[in-house]
């Protein structure tokens, strides 16, 4: 069977990646790319910058990756669908809700692969602790907490940072604990300038009853992304950014300081970091999407998923807005 003939759009901060992945994993070509802005990180090689997604259309092209700012993201997934191109677009699926639905309408009505670049999925860590959590390793799920902080990237301006880092939480959330969102409630403020919320707060509870905790902020020294799962019998912590998944367990052995028992409500036992094969994120989602286009069994994050995540998310914005809960149905 041929090669898959795959197009990028979009060879910028994270296109370059895509590139580069595309090049290296087998049953698919990268056969042309599309950047209005260039080339500036010179990842083209012997392939012409096209101009735009009707160009990249005319390479014949089976799949794409559509790497631009999310403000781009319908115009280019709606033409690449009329053109029967299966794809996949970076996350946030869409600037808004009814963008999304339209993408989603769009690819579901051709019969067409439409995914989302939710990557945090194909972390090794958190791929690791949603096994050991359906083996029933950590007994009933109880809480999901999350915290994704950093510097503020100056490349996104289209977005805050709710769209652009707490659609990670929200989809990765719902994902582990395999439940959707039924509440969500959100604090936001804005500190640099920009008419986009730069750090969220937001708690909600998912159809299983999971209560959980986001804080996401482009306005921290530090990078942070950590995911801290709590249940009967302890509590997984996922680190994405070094793919390390750690296991702190409830102990059995009776704390004999009375004030430390009650404060700590269980004590503690042993603590295991687990050894496992770390695979790149990008790469084990680029393979997940040709699966999928290949009528495989896959792990995709279909472009329904990536809706609901940004409803989700917008949910949280509208919080911070009305100061209520907004609510969905599972």
């Amino acid at each position: 069977m041929a090669n898959l003939r795959a197009g990028l759009i979009g060879i910028g901060a994270m296109g370059r990646h895509h590139a580069r992945v595309l090049r290296e994993i087998d049953g698919v070509d990268l056969v042309a790319v599309a950047d209005a802005g260039g080339d500036r990180f010179g990842v083209a090689g012997d392939l012409e910058v096209l101009p735009d997604v009707a160009a990249l259309i005319e390479a014949r092209i089976d799949i794409a990756v559509v790497a631009l700012p999310t403000q781009f993201h319908q115009d280019a997934a709606l033409a690449l669908a009329d053109a029967g191109v299966h794809t996949m677009v970076e996350k946030p699926i869409a600037t808004d809700v009814e963008q999304g639905e339209r993408m989603v309408e769009a690819f579901e009505s051709r019969g067409l692969v439409g995914a989302v670049g939710h990557i945090e999925r194909f972390n090794a860590a958190l791929q690791q602790a949603r096994r050991r959590i359906e083996h029933g390793d950590l007994g009933e799920v109880y809480q999901i907490a999350t915290r994704r902080q950093g510097p503020f990237p100056a490349r996104i301006a289209d977005v805050g940072v709710g769209k652009d880092l707490a659609s990670h939480d929200v989809d990765l959330t719902a994902w582990v604990a395999q439940s959707p969102y039924t509440a969500i409630s959100g604090q936001v403020t804005r500190r640099s300038g920009r008419p986009h919320e730069d750090m969220v707060l937001a708690t909600g509870r998912l159809a299983s009853g999971v209560i959980v905790n986001h804080i996401v902020n482009w306005l921290s020294p530090m990078k942070e992304r950590t995911t801290v799962v709590t249940g009967e019998r302890g509590a997984f912590v996922a680190d994405t950014a070094t793919g390390d998944l750690t296991f702190y367990a409830n102990g059995t052995i009776p704390v004999e300081w009375d004030s430390m028992q009650a404060f700590r409500g269980v004590s503690e036992g042993d603590v295991t970091r687990f050894a496992f094969a770390k695979r790149e994120p990008l790469r084990t989602e680029h393979e997940a999407f040709r699966d999928a286009v290949l009528g495989k069994p896959s792990d995709v994050v279909t472009m329904a998923d990536g809706l609901r995540t940004l409803q989700v998310v917008e949910g949280l914005l509208e919080s911070a807005r009305s100061g209520q809960p907004v609510t969905f149905t599972p």
